[in-house]
């Protein structure tokens, strides 16, 4: 409701209004500014200013921007059940289709030198957990997921990226794949669609089509999908290294 801006400015009178305010905001919302005034202790032109720097013209424009804040706070979009979609995709990875589409990416990831993963916000927990999921049947991953994360390394030659972005226009996911593109890397990108910016810069896309989920400016949209690819993929990537007759962790290390 208010920015960091503005509740800096306030001065410890002000912010003892604003403190009682969050505290009650049902309360507030039908009080009169004398009340408001009483219950928090102070005069009513402390609580006028502290409307003012909350980017209000008075006590009657801040309850009017209080009472919208609590109407689309009650009004959240619900989230349905998504189980039923899921099991969809998980029945798609079954198919000879998508099966063909995995095995064509193992070979590449089995003579990468190097694997990042890479991702931010909920799809960099995921990338977390790709390299760490990799790492523990013996090839070695790093992860990166945060924006400024340094990229200028000798490691990057005949590297491989493997890029999770749900909408696949995440500008910091993008900016990474770029650098990676520029160093010769190969980069393999997870995204809900193939229909996207980092699908379209990738060299490879594996897409799982489910609904965008968002609350707020907050991305829900289920993980499943991403975990489920990292899963099948390490494991055909085992099964590979084996019948190859190489320990995983020697693959692309001219061991």
């Amino acid at each position: 409701m208010f920015t960091a801006e503005q509740i800096q400015s306030l001065n410890e009178l002000e912010r003892e209004v604003y403190e009682y305010v969050m505290r009650n905001q049902s309360h507030v919302q039908y009080m009169r500014i004398r009340e408001l005034a009483t219950e928090t202790h102070v005069s009513t032109s402390t609580v006028l200013r502290f409307c003012n720097k909350m980017g209000c013209h008075g006590y009657a424009e801040f309850k009017l921007k209080l009472r919208e804040y609590r109407d689309r706070q009650q009004n959240q979009p619900q989230l349905p059940d998504d189980v039923m979609e899921i099991i969809d995709f998980l029945k798609k990875t079954v198919t000879e289709d998508f099966d063909d589409r995995l095995e064509e990416l193992v070979e590449i990831v089995a003579h990468a030198s190097n694997i990042f993963f890479v991702g931010s916000g909920m799809s960099g927990i995921v990338a977390k957990y790709g390299a760490r999921y990799f790492s523990s049947i013996g090839k070695f991953c790093l992860y990166i997921d945060e924006p400024h994360y340094p990229t200028e390394s000798r490691m990057l030659k005949n590297a491989l990226a493997i890029v999770f972005s749900v909408s696949g226009e995440s500008r910091d996911t993008i900016s990474h794949l770029q650098r990676f593109k520029e160093r010769g890397c190969t980069v393999i990108s997870v995204t809900n669609s193939e229909n996207c910016t980092i699908a379209r810069l990738s060299d490879y896309n594996v897409s799982y089509y489910i609904t965008y989920r968002r609350l707020k400016v907050y991305d829900v949209t289920s993980q499943i999908p991403a975990m489920c690819i990292i899963e099948k993929l390490g494991k055909k990537l085992y099964r590979f290294l084996q019948e190859e007759g190489r320990d995983p962790a020697e693959v692309g290390t001219g061991v």
